[in-house]
């Protein structure tokens, strides 16, 4: 797999996983992706131009598939529209991305028999009692909650289903919620990190009970490539670090760490169809193909990310502003 194609390169899991990639193989990288809102070619700032390559482009281009899948040893497909409060204002382009584009990248892996790997998210089996103790594994019924989560959960059904009617070869795994550098303010994390040093108030959803497993983004990379070296056809591999922490935790931790009152936050409204708990049981990974997460402690991982946001304001700063005017139009 010398030659990887990387859909929705320049987005934020995207871009991690192109830096881990260029930091720990030998690997060529050609990142394709359609610079959205969510795309950001300065992610990517500083790789190796001899190592890799950037295509400006959708992957609902049929033409344009059939031609970087031919020059390509494996694909990894991180390319999604991924914002529950946007799926929520405009479903459309999550049906384009998510379901147009993957069955366009199926039916090129199936041309081609180039290897797939398909990125998927944990909201795809909707969400757990905030007391229940069980976890979502790989055999957990999908049960999604959102546009966004709906079109996911249609897309790793696609892959199953060419899998087994084509013989494409793919995988797919089902991530936690990611944290790390690269992300774009609009989420979680790094918009209440932002807050604090621009010196405003984080927000936070309704009463902050709402609980996320969160995985350092280079996590998520390293468990990547694990699968991709070592993954059994047709599998589905979920990945998590054990990092659940309800929201109200998470907007104390941001503010103690960064030197203000635990308290020094906002409530807002909550969102429609605010999923509960998720939780990843990561067992199969660990067990039969030996990955191990690099952050075992929430706090440092995030003490991290909250550095590298201190330190590239002149990445995060050019979209700031308006994002948070669409959310104080929002009341949010």
């Amino acid at each position: 797999m010398s030659r990887l194609l990387v859909t929705g390169g320049a987005g934020f899991i995207g871009s991690n996983f192109v830096h881990h990639v260029v930091e720990n193989t030998d690997h060529h990288v050609t990142v394709l992706d359609a610079l959205t809102y969510a795309g950001n070619r300065a992610s990517l700032a500083g790789l190796p131009e001899n190592r890799v390559a950037f295509v400006h482009g959708d992957i609902t281009d049929a033409p344009l598939a059939d031609e970087l899948f031919a020059n390509t040893d494996a694909v990894v497909h991180y390319a999604a529209e991924s914002h529950n409060d946007n799926s929520l204002h405009d479903p459309r382009p999550f049906l384009d991305t998510n379901i147009i584009g993957t069955y366009t990248l199926l039916e090129a892996a199936r041309q081609h028999d180039t290897r797939l790997h398909h990125i998927s998210t944990d909201e795809v089996y909707g969400d757990l009692e905030l007391d229940d103790p069980e976890r979502f594994t790989e055999t957990t019924p999908y049960n999604p909650s959102s546009p966004y989560s709906s079109t996911k959960a249609g897309s790793d059904l696609l892959v199953r289903a060419w899998v087994r009617s084509f013989g494409v070869r793919a995988t797919i795994s089902n991530c936690s919620n990611n944290y790390g550098p690269y992300q774009h303010v609009e989420k979680f994390i790094p918009r209440q990190i932002t807050n604090v040093i621009r010196g405003i108030r984080p927000k936070l959803y309704g009463a902050g009970e709402n609980v996320r497993d969160w995985i350092h983004a280079d996590d998520h990379s390293s468990a990547v490539l694990t699968i991709l070296d070592k993954g059994v056809n047709g599998e589905t591999y979920l990945i998590g670090a054990d990092g659940e922490k309800n929201n109200k935790d998470v907007v104390e931790l941001i503010l103690t760490t960064m030197g203000e009152p635990a308290d020094a936050y906002d409530h807002v409204t909550d969102r429609a169809g605010h999923d509960l708990r998720y939780a990843i049981d990561s067992t199969k990974l660990r067990t039969e193909l030996g990955w191990t997460p690099a952050y075992g402690d929430f706090a440092s991982g995030l003490a991290a990310t909250i550095d590298w946001y201190r330190a590239n304001e002149d990445w995060w700063a050019p979209s700031k502003d308006a994002t948070e005017a669409f959310y104080a139009g929002k009341g949010q």
